[in-house]
């Protein structure tokens, strides 16, 4: 009987030990979450800052100063011996008709040297190249007068986008005369800021207003299908013989120990292999995309690789079993159903492996991919640079316009990467199995 008494007694103290020891473990519960909470809004908070700095610094490239102006294609400068033959075409001084345009819009008469070069400073040394391009195209222009808009130099362009002050003081690059004649055209709706087409349709350039993003575009374009070309059939054999024909032993071991391994190899480990052997050995081309395809495939394999095994095991080995037992082959089971179902998960890993490979810069420059290109290319063969290469090197020139540029080339790029990683979310969701 006491024995019970004693026992009554002491459970109001148990049941107080429980309540505080379930009040301390939901106090740790509550901190577990706001620091997860807190860790989460830390980390939106640094992507905010840093795609906000990206698109303050870049959104203003995706705009361009130009100049209207009446250009007279005069034959006793572009043709004096009215042959139209190309080479005379190509050599014309072409800027002295953007020159004589200019002083026209301003209204002066028989200015000395010292206005003209002052007026150079409000006209860009790529007129020369847009003119010649017009006439070339359609030499019939020769002798008519056409309104033509024209780039404005970079500094005039910062200055009308207010990243440059008007006082010289300050970092000013325009003497009083040339912000009134700025004032002038700006007045008369001759000096206008438009979309930026030359961002799109030029390669690069030693000119900020005229560089542009088609050349590194269409350089990371043929890059990426060549990788694809080899790295998607290559990864996926590879891993359908792993995954399901080859036998279990120290080989095959070693094998997906080095595959997992290379997978966090840093990138520019397979440039200098590529270095050794695409160019040193087999003598391909450097800065062609076709050799950087080929170091990005060594890149984005081992990744593929992996998500192609981890896709297979994800097929129900019943799946396996009655086909089997249905009378078809080891190869017929494995191209009939497995690999169509286990197809959307490679899909997906392909395609983040590929977006990888587009955002690589390290392993190209490894192999040349980093030098000044102007043309376009036409072939895999050709020279060309690609997306990552052209932000390096935009951004480490001075000049502001190029920073401008850089920044701008960083939101075509994430454009691309969102566009990839989105695809593959995609096929995911659409042909994602349950089992």
């Amino acid at each position: 009987m006491s024995e019970l008494t004693n026992a009554m007694a002491s459970s109001p103290s148990i049941e107080a030990k429980v309540e505080a020891k379930l009040a301390r473990r939901r106090a740790a519960e509550r901190r577990f979450r706001a620091a997860g909470f807190g860790a989460i809004a830390i980390a939106i908070g640094f992507l905010i800052v840093l795609l906000g700095s990206i698109i303050a610094k870049g959104y203003p490239a995706f705009v361009q100063t130009e100049i209207r102006m009446p250009i007279y294609f005069s034959p006793e400068i572009i043709d004096p011996s009215g042959q139209r033959e190309p080479s005379a075409l190509a050599s014309a001084d072409y800027g002295q008709l953007a020159r004589q345009a200019l002083i026209g819009q301003l209204g002066l008469q028989d200015p000395d040297r010292g206005t003209r070069r002052q007026l150079s400073a409000l006209l860009s040394q790529g007129n020369d190249v847009v003119l010649r391009k017009m006439v070339l195209d359609d030499p019939a222009l020769i002798g008519t007068t056409q309104e033509v808009w024209l780039p404005a130099p970079a500094a005039l362009d910062q200055l009308i986008k207010g990243h440059m002050a008007r006082e010289a003081d300050k970092g000013g690059q325009f003497n009083e005369r040339q912000l009134g004649w700025i004032d002038q055209l700006s007045a008369q709706g001759l000096l206008q800021k438009r979309f930026n087409q030359w961002l799109f349709s030029n390669g690069d350039s030693r000119q900020p207003e005229l560089a542009g993003l088609k050349g590194a575009i269409v350089g990371s374009f043929f890059s990426l299908l060549v990788t694809l070309v080899l790295s998607f059939p290559l990864g996926v054999a590879t891993a359908v013989y792993l995954e399901e024909f080859a036998p279990k032993n120290r080989w095959t071991d070693l094998i997906e120990v080095n595959i997992n391994n290379l997978a966090a190899v840093p990138s520019i480990v397979f440039g200098l292999l590529a270095l050794a052997i695409f160019l040193n050995v087999f003598g391909l081309p450097r800065s062609a995309p076709l050799v950087g395809g080929l170091t990005l495939t060594l890149v984005s394999l081992p990744t593929i690789i992996i998500a192609a095994r981890a896709s297979l095991k994800a097929v129900p080995p019943w799946i396996r079993e009655a086909a089997l037992g249905l009378g078809a082959s080891r190869l017929q089971m494995v191209t009939h159903h497995v690999l169509p179902l286990a197809m959307p998960g490679i899909l997906t890993g392909s395609i983040i492996g590929m977006a990888r490979a587009l955002g690589e810069s390290a392993p190209l420059l490894m192999i040349g991919m980093v030098a000044f290109i102007v043309d376009v290319p036409a072939t895999p063969m050709d020279p060309a640079t690609v997306l990552p290469v052209q932000v390096y090197l935009w951004n480490a020139s001075p000049e502001r316009a190029f920073v401008e540029k850089a920044s701008a080339a960083i939101i075509v790029l994430l454009v691309f990467l969102i566009v990839m990683n989105a695809a593959a979310i995609y096929l995911r969701k659409k042909f994602e199995r349950r089992w």
